[in-house]
C-alpha cells in the first residue's frame, strides 16, 4: 500500500496530534489533508491545512482513508445543542465528505460506553455517530473507545479537564485495581491503534481501551 492520501479532521487535539504525527511518520503516506477551524501549527511536505466550516464543508481533495477526532465537552462548548453539533455533526460531515472523495476507509475516535441508547447524553451522542458511521459505505471502519484520556491539554491550548486529573492521579495510585478497559489511557497508544487498525483488514472493528493499551 503506497501514496496513500488521508484526511484528517481534529488534528489539533490530543489524539489527533498522534494520529497526524504517525500518519507524517509514514512512508506509504503521500499526503496529508488536516481539516480545521484554524490553520494548524505544524507544516511538513506531506501536510496541507486546510480551514474550513465544518457546516458547510466544500468537496474534499481524492483521499483512501480518513481519520475523525473531532471533541469537546458539554462544559466548553456551552450546551448539549453546541456539544452535539461537534462531536456528531461536524464528524459526520466530515465522514461524508470523505466518502464521497473516495476514501474507504475511516478510524474514529469515539468513547468507552458509547451507545445510542444511553441515558447519558454524551454517551448516546457518541454511540448515535458510531450507528451513523456504520451505516455508511466504508470497506473499512475501525472505532477506538478510549476510558479517560491523559495527557497535556494545556500545552495544546486547550482548557484543563479536571475529571482526566484525577483520573489519572487513581490510575497511577490505584491501577492494579482497576480493570484495563477503565483504566485511564495517554493519547498515543489510541492514536497508534487506529494508525494499525485502520489500513489493514475489512469490515467493522471497535477497539476497547484494554485492546488500545496494548499499543502503548
Amino acid at each position: 500500500m503506497t501514496t496513500r492520501n488521508v484526511i484528517i479532521a481534529g488534528a489539533s487535539g490530543l489524539v489527533g496530534q498522534e494520529i497526524l504525527a504517525g500518519l507524517l511518520a509514514d512512508p506509504t503516506v503521500g499526503r496529508v489533508h488536516s481539516l480545521g477551524r484554524r490553520p494548524l501549527a505544524a507544516t511538513h511536505t506531506k501536510l496541507q491545512s486546510h480551514v474550513v466550516d465544518f457546516h458547510h464543508l466544500p468537496a474534499l481533495p481524492p483521499a483512501d482513508e480518513v481519520y475523525l477526532a473531532l471533541g469537546t465537552t458539554i462544559k466548553i462548548a456551552g450546551s448539549q445543542a453546541a456539544f452535539r453539533a461537534v462531536d456528531f455533526d461536524a464528524n459526520l460531515a466530515v465522514a461524508k465528505a470523505a466518502l464521497a472523495a473516495g476514501a474507504t476507509r475511516a478510524g474514529l475516535v469515539s468513547a468507552m460506553g458509547a451507545h445510542a441508547r444511553s441515558a447519558v447524553f454524551y454517551s448516546r451522542v457518541k454511540g448515535e455517530l458510531e450507528e451513523a458511521l456504520q451505516a455508511m459505505a466504508f470497506t473499512r471502519l475501525v472505532i477506538a473507545r478510549p476510558s479517560m484520556l491523559t495527557g497535556d491539554r494545556k500545552a495544546l491550548g486547550q482548557p484543563e479537564r479536571p475529571g482526566e486529573e484525577w483520573g489519572a492521579a487513581a490510575g497511577r495510585l490505584l491501577g492494579f485495581l482497576i480493570p484495563a478497559n477503565y483504566k485511564p489511557i495517554g493519547a498515543q497508544p489510541v492514536a497508534r491503534a487506529l494508525l494499525q487498525h485502520v489500513p489493514h483488514g475489512s469490515g467493522l472493528e471497535i477497539l476497547l481501551s484494554g485492546a488500545l493499551r496494548a499499543h502503548a
